[in-house]
């Protein structure tokens, strides 16, 4: 489960990382919303949440990040799911809940009984 958080987030933000945000629009029509440097920073947060789920755990080097990771990204997916709810665009709530449920589950997990 975390592996498969840490890929999608990691495509999520290389995606919003690299792309011009014409070409985003496309297909992540509330990129319209937010300035490039925004959208581009929203990226950079997934692309490093993904790797704080990965690295730190598979190098066992502070691996207390990997929960932490997780909780960074469920707020991302808090505040992504807040500003979809206020604009009326119901069905990318579904994925943030998703997201946020596993990644709560990571938080909970490594925090917990299946800490290192």
């Amino acid at each position: 489960m975390q592996a498969v958080l840490a890929v999608m987030f990691a495509m999520a933000g290389v995606m919003k990382s690299t792309q011009p945000k014409d070409n985003l629009v496309e297909k992540l029509p509330w990129v319209a919303d937010f300035s490039p440097g925004t959208v581009r920073f929203i990226g950079i947060v997934e692309f490093a949440g993904a790797l704080g789920l990965i690295l730190p755990a598979a190098t066992d080097i502070a691996t207390v990040l990997t929960p932490l990771a997780a909780v960074g990204l469920g707020i991302a997916m808090l505040l992504a799911a807040a500003y979809h709810a206020r604009k009326k665009e119901f069905p990318p709530i579904g994925l943030n809940a998703v997201l946020l449920i596993l990644a709560a589950l990571v938080a909970w997990g490594r925090f917990g009984p299946y800490s290192f």
